[in-house]
C-alpha cells in the first residue's frame, strides 16, 4: 500500500500523523497533570476546611445552646463552594445538607471525573456536647478545579486543532508546488521516449529538481545532436555509395567496355581467319597476342577493382602484412619518396571492420600524399592506445593511425576532399575520430579507430 502511494502523497500522510501525533501527546500531557493537580487542590481545601471548623467548635459547649449554634455553623459552612459538612449522629442535618440523595453531577464527562477523582475525599472533625461525643464529616467537592480542567483540555484540543489542520493545508499547498516538476519531468521523458528531443522543461522549484530539470534538457538536446548526427552520416554514407557506384559504373564502361569490343572483334577476325582455306598463321598470331595484351588488361583492371571493394589478402593475411603491401606498391611507382611503415606487434585482435577502416584510412592518406603534397618522406604508424568511453565509463581499446608527410601542407581555406570526408564518417560510425593537421612541415593524418574488443573500466 506504501509503495503505491505518490511521494506527495507520501509526504502529506507523514505530516498528517505528525501533526495528530503531537496533538494527542500534548491532550496527554494535561489528561495525565490532571489528577495530581484536583489531588492538590483537594487537600488545600480539606486542610483550610478542618482548621476553620476546628476554630468554629473549639468553644461550642461555652454557647448557650451548643445544638443550635452546631447547625448554625454547619449551614454557614454548607455555603462553601468546594466542600459540604455534615454531623455524623445528627440523621436530619445530614438529610438536610443532601435532602435528594442523589450522587453528585458534575458538568463534565463521567469517564473524565473517574480519571481524575475516583474517589471522594472526606475528613472527620470530633466534637463534644455536653459529654455526648459526635463528629462533622467534611467533604470536598473540587468540581471548579476539573471544570477548569476540562476547558482547558477542550480549548487546546479546538485551538491545536485549527493550527494543525492550517498547518497540513500551507504545508501540503508549498510540498504541492515544490514536486510540481516532477509531473512536468515525468512527461518530458515520456515525449524524449517518443522521440521527441524538442522537449524542454522550465528550471523551476527546488534547487535539486532545477539541476534534473537542466540536466534533463541538456540531455534532449544531447539526443536531438545524436539522432541528427546519425541522420547526416547515414545519409552522407547513402551518397558515398551512390557516388562509388558511379564511380565504378564509369570505369566498367570506360574501361571494361573497349576491352571486350576489341576482344569480340579479335574473336571474329580469329574466326573468319580459321574459315579461310588457307590460314594466315601470322595474322592468327598477332590477333592472340593481342587478345592475351586485353585479357591482361582486364585482369589488372579487375584486381584493381577489387581491391578498391575489397583489399586483396587483408582477411588472409592481416592488417600488417596487407599494409605492408599497399606500401611496397607505392614504393614501386614513386621510388624517389621514402615511405616508412611502422605496424606494431601488440595490437592483437582488432576485428574486421577495424582492420579495413584502418587500411581505407592509410589508403586514402597515402593517395592525398602523392597526388598533392610534392613530399619526399612519408611515415605511417600503426599502434594500440586507448579512449574514454562515456557509455560504458571506461576506456576503450582503440588503434592509432598516423600518416606524416613533410609535403607543402594545406592552405588555411583547404576544405577536405570527399575521400578524407568519407574516412572521418566511417571512423565516426565506429566511434573514433580523425583529425588533419596542417603545418609548414608538413601534413599529419591522425585517427583513432576503436577497435570494440572490451574496455578497461576506470575510478569515477
Amino acid at each position: 500500500m506504501w509503495q503505491k502511494l505518490s511521494l506527495r502523497y507520501r509526504l502529506n500522510l507523514l505530516l498528517a500523523l505528525v501533526l495528530v501525533l503531537g496533538l494527542a501527546v500534548n491532550i496527554g500531557r494535561l489528561a495525565l497533570d490532571a489528577a495530581p493537580r484536583v489531588q492538590a487542590e483537594d487537600q488545600s481545601v480539606l486542610r483550610l476546611a478542618r482548621e476553620l471548623v476546628g476554630t468554629l467548635i473549639a468553644d461550642l459547649n461555652e454557647a448557650p445552646d451548643p445544638d443550635a449554634r452546631l447547625s448554625r455553623i454547619t449551614q454557614d459552612l454548607n455555603q462553601l463552594r468546594h466542600v459540604s459538612i455534615t454531623r455524623q449522629d445528627d440523621t436530619a442535618g445530614a438529610a438536610a445538607s443532601n435532602p435528594s440523595g442523589d450522587a453528585e453531577v458534575y458538568p463534565v464527562p463521567a469517564w473524565f471525573v473517574a480519571l481524575v477523582y475516583p474517589e471522594k475525599t472526606t475528613v472527620n472533625v470530633p466534637f463534644s456536647i455536653r459529654g455526648k461525643p459526635g463528629s462533622l464529616i467534611i467533604t470536598s467537592h473540587p468540581s471548579d478545579e476539573m471544570v477548569e480542567i476540562w476547558d482547558g483540555i477542550v480549548t487546546q484540543l479546538q485551538v491545536g486543532s485549527a493550527i494543525a489542520v492550517a498547518l497540513f493545508l500551507m504545508t501540503m499547498m508549498v510540498v504541492s508546488r515544490a514536486l510540481a516538476p516532477i509531473r512536468s519531468l515525468s512527461e518530458a521523458m515520456e515525449s524524449i521516449e517518443a522521440g521527441d528531443y524538442g522537449t524542454r522543461i522550465n528550471t523551476v522549484g527546488p534547487p535539486e529538481l532545477a539541476a534534473i530539470c537542466g540536466k534533463l534538457n541538456h540531455l534532449a538536446a544531447t539526443l536531438g545532436e545524436a539522432v541528427e548526427e546519425k541522420r547526416r552520416l547515414a545519409e552522407s554514407a547513402i551518397s558515398l555509395q551512390d557516388a562509388e557506384r558511379k564511380e565504378i559504373a564509369q570505369e566498367l564502361h570506360d574501361e571494361f567496355g573497349p576491352y571486350l569490343f576489341a576482344l569480340r572483334a579479335h574473336a571474329s577476325s580469329l574466326a573468319r581467319a580459321a574459315d579461310m582455306p588457307e590460314p594466315d598463321t601470322v595474322a592468327l598470331r598477332r590477333q592472340g597476342a593481342a587478345m592475351l595484351e586485353q585479357v591482361n588488361a582486364l585482369q589488372q583492371f579487375n584486381r584493381r577493382v577489387l581491391d578498391r571493394l575489397r583489399p586483396v589478402g587483408l582477411a588472409e593475411l592481416g592488417l600488417g602484412e596487407a599494409v605492408g603491401a599497399l606500401v611496397r606498391l607505392w614504393k614501386e611507382s614513386h621510388p624517389e619518396v621514402t615511405i616508412e611503415a611502422e605496424v606494431s606487434q601488440s595490437l592483437g585482435e582488432t576485428g574486421e571492420t577495424a582492420d579495413l577502416t584502418i587500411y581505407r584510412t592509410v589508403q586514402e592518406a597515402l593517395t592525398n600524399v602523392f597526388r598533392h603534397a610534392s613530399a619526399t618522406s612519408v611515415d605511417v604508424t600503426i599502434e594500440p592506445t586507448q579512449q574514454l568511453s562515456n557509455l560504458s565509463r571506461g576506456k576503450r581499446r582503440c588503434v592509432l593511425v598516423r600518416v606524416s608527410d613533410n609535403g607543402n601542407g594545406l592552405k588555411p581555406s583547404h576544405a577536405l576532399g570527399r575521400g578524407l570526408a568519407g574516412m572521418r564518417e566511417r571512423v565516426a560510425a565506429l566511434g573514433g575520430t580523425l583529425a588533419v593537421i596542417s603545418s609548414e612541415a608538413g601534413v599529419t593524418v591522425e585517427a583513432i579507430v576503436p577497435t570494440g574488443q572490451g574496455f578497461q573500466r576506470h575510478a569515477s
